[in-house]
């Protein structure tokens, strides 16, 4: 049996697509090496990895061209198998160890973008249910802290079209802009139901500086993460 005083804490840096989740992510983990604090970075999803093959056949239309066309509950499986994965094969021993981990993306995902499909009087069941098949039947860990990123979903278009300008190709979520649009008000449900911590970062036509970001986020973590700072 695990001892829990030898748990690790598990930071989240949650948002829509194009809100600056992998700068942000990157910046908080210097913040924390250069304060002292090691720590283990992970994203998700695990693009290339063998229990990533359904989300990513998903992402690419395989399954359908809209979101909606695979429902929230089939489609949180897909993603729930490559995180069991990942924290089975890559960084479960340095969590249970006592070591600190940080995750560019997590369960809070599907949180954010499977709940956008269903209609509001069925989200709080299905965030029971979430919960429950991820950190209770195939028990990997609940964050100890989700940072979401808030950004006007016509600022995050205009950064991923800057993104996108040298080529690629958006999957079926960032390419549906009223879908994002439900998962802005998912989140807000989200941030109030499971204690989400929100850290603004546009204005309604501007993104904030990334600096003025990642400061208030290590200030946040700082206040949270007691242990580590």
């Amino acid at each position: 049996m695990q001892n829990p005083s030898k748990q690790g804490k598990l930071i989240v840096i949650e948002g829509l697509d194009g809100s600056g989740k992998a700068t942000q992510t990157a910046l908080l983990a210097q913040n924390l090496q250069r304060g002292g604090h090691p720590l283990l970075q992970v994203s998700f999803p695990s693009y290339g990895q063998p229990a990533a093959g359904a989300l990513e056949e998903y992402l690419s239309g395989a399954y359908g061209q809209k979101p909606e066309d695979v429902g929230a509950y089939a489609a949180s499986t897909f993603f729930a198998v490559d995180r069991f994965a990942s924290f089975r094969k890559s960084w479960g021993a340095h969590y249970r160890q006592g070591g600190l981990v940080l995750c560019d993306r997590y369960t809070t995902s599907n949180a954010l973008h499977q709940l956008a499909k269903l209609p509001p009087p069925q989200w709080q069941p299905y965030l029971d249910w979430l919960c429950d098949l991820e950190f209770c039947k195939m028990q990997i860990p609940a964050p100890d802290l989700v940072l979401y990123l808030d950004m006007d979903p016509a600022v995050s278009q205009q950064l991923m079209d800057r993104r996108y300008a040298g080529g690629g190709h958006r999957d079926i979520h960032e390419q549906d802009v009223a879908y994002l649009t439900h998962c802005r008000r998912a989140a807000d449900f989200c941030i109030q139901k499971l204690g989400w911590h929100k850290i603004r970062c546009s204005s309604a036509t501007e993104p904030y500086p990334i600096e003025q970001i990642a400061g208030e986020i290590y200030r946040k973590v700082c206040e949270e993460i007691i242990s580590i700072c």
